[in-house]
């Protein structure tokens, strides 16, 4: 047993793709994205999946073919606070695995080696980040003169020095259990939007003193996600060219 868990989230509506089907059960050759996700938790090693479901919850469960606990999010309040619906069910032990239900393209073999990454590493959480050329709208990872990680910015609280930074967020991560749990407890709302970030937990986790980090992923292509039509063709050309 790894004691690796994963948590998908599968809350949203997914506006942009212009359908009434909950965002994730948008097919990609004839598989629901969200099925993906899943497929590449189980391949990393996690024993436990738990899907976070908001938005027609009930057709995502009915789709859903593997062994897996549903957590409800009733309300949309951020990647925090969807979390934190699960903490009961992440406990305070082993690792947990944080996936978005609309990145078809993530790979068990590149999961895997971001857990490698973080055991030998004794990291509170790793981050799994892209270097791209175009890293518009995108939080950055910030990171000092010698290289070692300082903290996450968000595009619109980024300086002029920070724009310039090409390595991103996927938005996928790995924290060990203790860790989450304790930075889970310590979360606001005091922003802008008034929502749970989850992204603030990793603050809160370096200044516990524990080790942050990010891995930087080999094909950008892995984090790619889908919010529109386009975006689930492009999806599926990739995967078939992979074949």
């Amino acid at each position: 047993m790894n004691n690796l868990k994963a948590v998908i989230l599968a809350a949203g509506k997914g506006t942009r793709m212009e359908s009434i089907l909950p965002k994730v059960l948008h097919e990609v050759n004839g598989e629901p994205m969200v099925e993906y996700s899943i497929n590449a938790a189980l391949e990393a090693g996690a024993d436990d999946i738990i899907v976070i479901i908001g938005y027609k919850g009930d057709l995502v469960e009915e789709a859903i073919k593997e062994d897996v606990s549903f957590v409800e999010q009733k309300e949309q309040l951020g990647t925090g606070h969807a979390v934190m619906c699960a903490k009961d069910l992440i406990g305070t032990t082993g690792d947990t695995l944080i996936l978005c239900g609309d990145t078809p393209l993530i790979t068990g073999e590149t999961l895997k080696k971001l857990y490698d990454f973080h055991k030998r590493e004794s990291n509170g959480v790793t981050v799994l980040s892209a270097s791209i050329a175009d890293p518009t709208g995108y939080g950055r990872i910030i990171r000092d003169a010698q290289g070692v990680f300082q903290k996450i910015t968000e595009h619109k609280d980024c300086t002029e020095e920070e724009l310039k930074v090409n390595e991103i967020n996927s938005g996928m991560y790995i924290f060990n259990n203790e860790a989450l749990s304790a930075s889970l407890g310590r979360l606001d709302n005091n922003n802008s939007q008034g929502e749970y970030y989850l992204t603030d937990t990793i603050q809160i986790i370096k200044k516990a003193g524990l080790k942050v980090n990010a891995m930087v992923i080999d094909d950008i292509n892995e984090i790619m996600g889908v919010n529109t039509k386009a975006q689930l063709a492009e999806a599926e050309k990739i995967m078939n060219q992979r074949k």
